[in-house]
């Protein structure tokens, strides 16, 4: 078995509908929907990991189809050397009064061995041959890797403003952040001295040593926010919009009066737009973001994480960013990013009573980050000519939609330079935007 990270996913989607009514004409779903993800995967490091995700939907009693009452959203995965996702997300239109969105996580998310590439893209030089066993140069399969464990509770909430598609967003949020260094007996635990992880320094434990991550923040942290700002949205339809904006600029404040380990504010600005090519079945699908922090000093284990007026999101680099780059590839003080997607529904019918479309998607992604963070001067001793440019990457993707909201996801990207890795797979729920 290799020892590099080896992923053997399996999608398989099961559902169940409560309520459903039907004409030659029209489809409705009434009552609780909900659809799961089972995965596996395999990594030679953390272990087996298992679990699942299940989104389930209210439609009451069907009037408002396709929008559903009440989205909730869990998600449960371990891995046989302790990692996991303990996930609570829930979103309403319909619970509150005056027309009131709430949407709020509960979450618990422990990682044994998060990836950490230093600061500011490529002023940071990311050497592969570090982590393959098979090179000369090798030095530890978890050489860019770190420990991090995160309990947070957010919420947010939103109501027109003069207009229909204008909202005003309120929200708050409490995160407790824990990091460490690799806890390598752990992952050395019941394996032959051939394959034991070899006991250096790895890449994060080198920053802590020459300063580059202060002592205030090596173990990480408490971050108490609020957050306020604007949303601009008419899209046509949430999960998968054929028309329509979808813009929010916010502002997020960690003040020291909230009893903060660390005090900074940053600015967050998303624009995405949905063209229609082909009615119903062809459109084009754009995002464009920033974030900076405009004051105060961020604690290096915040840098990764994007606001926005749904879910935080962590990047640049991934799954939820730019596909086929490494995880967190990218972290500075301000980052921007785009993505450019094209996505064809080829084919609609019916599952087990419920509706459903089959989708085909296209996408580049691009990225950098333009705010430095840290010690440059350190950065660019690894590669003194290379200067900080965006990171592309390039791919498809395949979709199963039922009742509209419910999408099984399957992403497969490519990184265009080998700085930014080879590739990822990445099977999730939902369009990337």
């Amino acid at each position: 078995m290799t020892h590099r990270l080896v992923y053997l996913i399996m999608a398989l989607v099961f559902t169940s509908t409560v309520g459903y009514s039907a004409t030659d004409d029209e489809e409705t779903v009434s009552g609780w929907s909900f659809g799961g993800v089972p995965a596996i995967a395999y990594n030679s490091d953390t272990g087996f990991k298992y679990g699942a995700v299940v989104n389930l939907y209210n439609y009451g009693d069907g009037s408002t189809y396709p929008d559903y009452l009440y989205s909730i959203y869990l998600e449960w995965t371990r891995t046989t050397k302790g990692s996991g996702q303990n996930i609570i997300f829930f979103d309403s239109e319909y619970l509150m009064p005056a027309d009131i969105r709430i949407t709020s996580e509960l979450s618990y998310r422990t990682e044994q061995a998060l990836p950490f590439y230093g600061f500011n893209g490529y002023q940071t030089q990311y050497h592969p041959d570090w982590e393959d066993e098979d090179d000369p140069a090798y030095r530890s399969r978890v050489f860019y890797r770190h420990e991090r464990n995160v309990g947070r509770f957010m919420v947010d909430f939103q109501r027109k403003l003069l207009t229909d598609n204008l909202r005003w967003i309120a929200g708050t949020g409490y995160w407790n952040t824990n990091v460490a260094s690799v806890d390598l007996e752990e992952l050395n635990e019941g394996k032959p001295d051939d394959e034991q992880l070899p006991n250096i320094r790895e890449f994060y434990d080198r920053y802590v040593d020459m300063g580059y991550i202060t002592d205030a923040e090596t173990h990480g942290g408490n971050t108490n926010y609020l957050k306020a700002g604007l949303v601009y949205d008419s899209r046509d339809n949430e999960p998968n919009p054929m028309r329509g904006i979808w813009t929010d600029l916010m502002l997020t404040a960690v003040p020291e009066f909230l009893f903060n380990d660390f005090s900074y504010t940053t600015l967050t600005l998303t624009h995405r737009q949905y063209f229609t090519i082909i009615p119903e079945d062809l459109s084009f699908a754009y995002r464009v973001g920033y974030q900076s922090v405009i004051g105060g000093d961020i604690p290096f284990f915040m840098l990764p994480f994007y606001q926005s007026s749904y879910k935080i999101e962590e990047g640049l680099g991934g799954a939820k960013s730019l596909r086929g780059i490494l995880k967190n590839r990218i972290v500075g003080n301000s980052i921007g990013f785009t993505n450019l997607e094209l996505r064809w529904k080829f084919y609609r019918g019916k599952l087990f009573g419920q509706n459903l479309y089959l989708a085909l998607n296209g996408f580049v992604d691009a990225g950098r980050s333009f705010g430095e963070y840290g010690n440059s001067v350190y950065q660019n001793t690894h590669d003194p000519y290379r200067e900080e440019s965006p990171h592309i990457s390039y791919g498809g993707g395949f979709r199963i939609a039922l009742n509209e909201n419910f999408i099984v996801a399957a992403d497969y990207g490519i990184a265009a330079d080998p700085q930014d890795g080879t590739s990822g797979l990445y099977i999730s729920l939902g369009y990337l935007f």
